[in-house]
């Protein structure tokens, strides 16, 4: 009996090695003699590629709001173009209907999709695609490659800075240029990110962090 496909989702936050990972996964199942199609959605590079912090990078398809993955997959199959799995990087920028689609190609065409994204957003809330995928993924993997906050603790949650000061108020997703603010991000771990205590901030500050209680 073959193996049931599955949709899987493959998280952390920023830096933590999902794109790097995604490539791998693409270049495992290819080497297996497995026919896939890759796909990513704002990218960093600003082009349809997965790129990867270390330097790897491999073209792919770009996800845009109106693209209906189900018939995409449907007409490469009855054009006679096999399709064995899909890689879906970025995948926290999808629409909630993309992600549905995916869960349909897993289930009606027997098609293995791996989609790699980030949970939650600077402000801490889920991205509505992630949410989806949660809601419907067949298996969740949270990535073993761990960034670190500036501390040296574990990064959990992704920061956005707007020249050089954190914000946790502001659009989801920023495309393009917003003027002239110089807009970054960096990941921290939960108690930083909660007192807004970045690299920068912490770097300039002379005096320890302030107790989080009256002393007596």
């Amino acid at each position: 009996m073959s193996a049931v496909a599955e949709l899987t989702y493959f998280t952390g936050p920023m830096d933590c090695g999902k794109s790097t990972l995604a490539l791998q996964v693409a270049y495992t199942e290819s080497t297996a003699g497995r026919l896939g199609r890759l796909f990513t959605m704002l990218d960093r590079s600003g082009e349809a590629t997965i790129t990867s912090r270390i330097g790897l990078t491999s073209p792919a398809m770009e996800v845009t709001n109106d693209l209906d993955l189900w018939k995409y997959v449907v007409s490469e199959l009855t054009g006679g173009r096999r399709v064995d799995f899909l890689v879906c990087d970025e995948a926290q920028f999808y629409t909630p209907a993309h992600i549905d689609q995916l869960a349909r190609i897993v289930d009606e065409l027997q098609i293995d999709v791996f989609c790699f994204g980030i949970l939650t957003d600077f402000r801490t809330e889920l991205f509505p695609a992630s949410r989806r995928l949660v809601e419907l993924c067949d298996r969740m993997e949270m990535l073993q490659v761990r960034p670190r906050c500036w501390c040296g603790e574990p990064a959990t949650h992704n920061a956005r800075t707007i020249n050089g000061v954190m914000v946790t108020e502001g659009s989801q997703v920023v495309v393009g240029d917003i003027g002239d603010a110089e807009v970054a991000y960096q990941v921290l771990c939960r108690r930083h990110h909660r007192r807004h205590v970045t690299a920068q901030v912490a770097a300039v500050t002379l005096s320890p962090e302030p107790l989080p209680f009256e002393a007596e």
